[in-house]
C-alpha cells in the first residue's frame, strides 16, 4: 500500500480552480486542469511514493505483475492495469466524441499501426488496440450531452423552435422514427457543406434564442437550447453544434453516475466529476474541437440506438451502510463510493486488489495489515494484490472512491 500521485493533464477546456481545489493547492491554478490520471497509461503514469522517492506504477507492475496484479486481472487482461480512474473537471465543453467497441478498436488500431501513422501524431485515431467503456459519477452538479435522444422527442424539440429551414429534415426524422432515422439526419448534419451549413445554423440559433424569449409559452426544452446557444457561441460554425441537438441533455447530481459503453456519441459540459475507463486513449472525434476531427471514422463506430435512462445510482451492499456500488457491464472495472460517517465510521475492503482508492471529501485513515496511511482530501492510494485486506476509517464525515477490476 502506497500514496499515489496522479499525472495532471491541462486542455483549454479544464479548470483553474476545481481540482487545485479539491486537492488542496492555490487557486487558480496556473493553468486550465482537466484531468487528474490515477493509473498506469503508459502516456502518463502516475507515480508511487515509497519514502522520500517516487517510483513509476507503470514500472513496478512490470517488474512484478503477479504481487500487483494479481491471477485475476493478469487471466483476463495480462499483465497490464484494465483500468484508469481520473478526476475530471470542465469549464468549457469536452469535444463531441464516441469510443470503439474493442473489435472496432483492434481493427483501427492494426490499420493505422500498418500505415505507419506515429502514435503520438495529432491525426492518430487508435493511440491502442483496447475499447474505452467509461463511467462518470459527480461530484458537483455534473452537465453533459450523452447518446441519441429519441426520435420522437427531437422532432417535438425541433418543431418547438419554429425554423422553416427544419421542416425538410423533421419530415425525414417523422418518416423514419427510429435509430436509421437518427443515422440518415445525423450522417446528413455533420457532413454539410459549410455553405449550407453557414446558412442553417444561424437560423437554428436564432430559433432557439425566439424559444427562450417567447412569453407565456412553455420552455420543457430550455436545458437543450441554452447549450445549443453556449456551443453556438464557443464553437461558431461547427457541424457539432447541430449534432448537439439530437442528444440526450444530461444534469448529474453529486453522487450520480452516467455510463457509456462504445459508440455512444456524448460531450461532458461543465462539472468536477470522477471517471473511471478501461485504460485506453482512443477517441474518434466529430466536433467542438481544435483537435483532429475524423467524421467517416466516426461514422463506423457510432451506436445510433437512442440511449434511454443513461443516468446511474449506487446501490449499497447490503449490511454495509458506508459501501455503494455502480452496477456496470465493463469487465475491466468497478467503482464503488464509500461514504463514512460518525454512525458508520469504518468499512473493510476484501483482497480484491489491484485497488486504487481516492479520497474526495475529508480525511481518512487506511489500515492494511501493520501498515497505517493516512489520506487527505485530493490524495489516493495504490493497493496492491497480494496486500492484505483494506480498512478505511474515519472520525468526521468523508468520502472515499474506490477503483477496481470488474
Amino acid at each position: 500500500m502506497h500514496v499515489l500521485q496522479g499525472a495532471l493533464r491541462t486542455y483549454a477546456w479544464g479548470s483553474r480552480t476545481a481540482i487545485a481545489e479539491l486537492c488542496g493547492r492555490p487557486v487558480p491554478s496556473d493553468h486550465p486542469e482537466a484531468e487528474l490520471w490515477l493509473g498506469a497509461h503508459p502516456a502518463n503514469p502516475s507515480r508511487l511514493r515509497i519514502g522520500a522517492d517516487t517510483v513509476s506504477l507503470l514500472d513496478t507492475i512490470a517488474e512484478d505483475p503477479a504481487g500487483q496484479l494479481g491471477p485475476r486481472a493478469r487471466a483476463g487482461f495480462g499483465d497490464r492495469l484494465p483500468f484508469l480512474l481520473k478526476l475530471l473537471a470542465a469549464d468549457e465543453a469536452l469535444s463531441l466524441q464516441a469510443h470503439p467497441s474493442a473489435a472496432q478498436a483492434k481493427e483501427g488500431f492494426a490499420r493505422e499501426e500498418a500505415a505507419g501513422i506515429p502514435r503520438d501524431s495529432a491525426v492518430r485515431n487508435y493511440r491502442d488496440d483496447s475499447h474505452k467503456p467509461e463511467l462518470v459519477v459527480a461530484l458537483t452538479r455534473f452537465e453533459a450531452l450523452a447518446g441519441f435522444r429519441a426520435p420522437d422527442r427531437t422532432v417535438e424539440l425541433l418543431r418547438a423552435l419554429r425554423v422553416p429551414e427544419l421542416d425538410h429534415y423533421i419530415a425525414l426524422l417523422e418518416g423514419q422514427p427510429d435509430s436509421s432515422g437518427l443515422r440518415a439526419l445525423f450522417t446528413t448534419w455533420i457532413t454539410l457543406p459549410q455553405p449550407a451549413l453557414a446558412s442553417l445554423l444561424p437560423q437554428i440559433l436564432d430559433g432557439c434564442v425566439r424559444y427562450l424569449s417567447a412569453p407565456g409559452e412553455s420552455r420543457e426544452f430550455a436545458p437543450e437550447v441554452r447549450t445549443v446557444l453556449e456551443l453556438g457561441e464557443s464553437y461558431p460554425g461547427d457541424a457539432g453544434v447541430l449534432a448537439s441537438i439530437l442528444l440526450n441533455r444530461v444534469t448529474l447530481e453529486p453522487g450520480e453516475g452516467l455510463y457509456l459503453a462504445a459508440g455512444n456519441l456524448h460531450a461532458y459540459l461543465h462539472g468536477l466529476a470522477v471517471e473511471l475507463m478501461a485504460n485506453s486513449d482512443n477517441v474518434l472525434r466529430g466536433g467542438l474541437t481544435p483537435k483532429h476531427v475524423d467524421v467517416p471514422e466516426l461514422l463506423r463506430v457510432l451506436d445510433f440506438e437512442p440511449l434511454t435512462g443513461p443516468v446511474r445510482t449506487a446501490t449499497p451492499i447490503p449490511g454495509d451502510s458506508a459501501v455503494h456500488v455502480y452496477d456496470t457491464p465493463a469487465p475491466e472495472f468497478a467503482l464503488s463510493r464509500i461514504d463514512l460517517t460518525p454512525r458508520s465510521p469504518s468499512a473493510e475492503l476484501g483482497r480484491t486488489g489491484p485497488r486504487i482508492l481516492l479520497c474526495t471529501a475529508g480525511s481518512v485513515s487506511l489500515r492494511c495489515g501493520g501498515q497505517e496511511l493516512e489520506l487527505a482530501r485530493g490524495e489516493s492510494a495504490w493497493i496492491a494484490a497480494s496486500d492484505p485486506p483494506v480498512e478505511i476509517v474515519a472520525t468526521a464525515d468523508a468520502q472515499v472512491f474506490s477503483a477496481t477490476v470488474g
